[in-house]
């Protein structure tokens, strides 16, 4: 691990500023992905912001929904009373996503920038556009079992690895900032992260100097929600493939470079099409690279038996 300077901020507006007078800076909270790439030295920050004690850390209802605060950790937001009983597909990805004790540790705000897990991005010897922008992609004809299948590029294709993400974009979430400036802004979590295009480094539309400062969730929609995740073991492993239906709201994990909203699924549903042909039509452009071809066929299965135990779900709760 390379020698970094450190200092606490005491309010949201001295962390951005704190971040803007150091061009390698980083904000730290949980710091449960954060620390692992010091580690192997594939973030070299030489500033860190620790934000732990900002006013962050809070659930409040706000116009029929919720607004989380970027510090409230995935233990506390899963097993929120208001998000188990109103948005249980977010408390389900949640309990989904890594182990008790890391769900402990990380906020929600650092949950949205974790970064992937592709094998080649944590190895320093292997070219990776996201490390070394033009190096090339080592995923293409490698390894590529975990990657992606939809809006992938030439560049990477690599997969985001959040659960709370894929659940929170089935949700319509938004995402506020702050910048150093004061400015603020609300950004839907759809619009949040990128496709990698031919510049995969940049993940998601945050500014350099904007610090995520909540999360928040409109009022819950009608019908039934869920979350089910195919992994290689039952615990502790990211998505080969998952699926939250929020109503007439779908969302997929570890098919991209980002949480993917089945727009073309939803829209086929609308207008009368069974499962099955709404889950083709968002699979249509769909690319294997070998390792990962077989997540084409699971991705479809997965849609399909979600939106069916979604529907039971519902009339189950229908039924009180």
């Amino acid at each position: 691990m390379r020698p970094f300077t450190y200092e606490r901020a005491v309010d949201a507006r001295a962390a951005v500023r704190a971040v803007t007078g150091h061009p390698n800076a980083k904000f730290i909270a949980g710091g449960t992905n954060l620390i692992d790439l010091m580690k192997v030295q594939v973030e070299t920050p030489t500033h860190l912001v620790d934000v732990n004690r900002l006013p962050l850390a809070t659930i409040e209802e706000a116009d029929g929904g919720l607004r989380i605060g970027a510090l409230v950790r995935n233990s506390t937001l899963a097993g929120d009373r208001r998000v188990r009983e109103k948005y249980p597909v977010l408390s389900e990805a949640l309990l989904a996503g890594a182990s008790g004790q890391l769900r402990n540790r990380a906020t929600t705000g650092g949950n949205l920038l974790q970064r992937t897990r592709c094998f080649y991005f944590y190895n320093r010897d292997t070219p990776c556009n996201k490390r070394e922008p033009g190096s090339g992609c080592s995923a293409l004809e490698g390894l590529n079992r975990i990657h992606a299948i939809l809006g992938t590029s030439p560049s990477c294709i690599a997969v985001h690895p959040s659960d709370m993400a894929v659940a929170m974009t089935a949700l319509d979430a938004a995402v506020e900032t702050l910048s150093s400036s004061g400015e603020t802004r609300s950004i839907p979590l759809a619009d949040f992260h990128n496709l990698p295009g031919t510049e995969p480094q940049m993940e998601t539309q945050l500014r350099p100097d904007e610090l995520i400062t909540a999360v928040t969730l409109p009022p819950p929609p009608p019908g039934g929600q869920l979350y089910r995740k195919v992994r290689d073991r039952a615990s502790y492993a990211f998505a080969l493939i998952s699926v939250a239906v929020a109503g007439d709201r779908i969302a997929l994990g570890g098919v991209a470079h980002k949480p993917w909203r089945a727009a073309r699924t939803e829209a086929a549903l609308k207008s009368g099409a069974q499962p099955a042909d709404a889950a083709d039509a968002e699979l249509a452009d769909a690319k294997g690279y070998g390792g990962n071809d077989f997540k084409i066929a699971l991705a479809r299965r997965m849609i399909v038996r979600t939106l069916a135990q979604a529907a039971v779900r519902a009339a189950e709760v229908k039924d009180g």
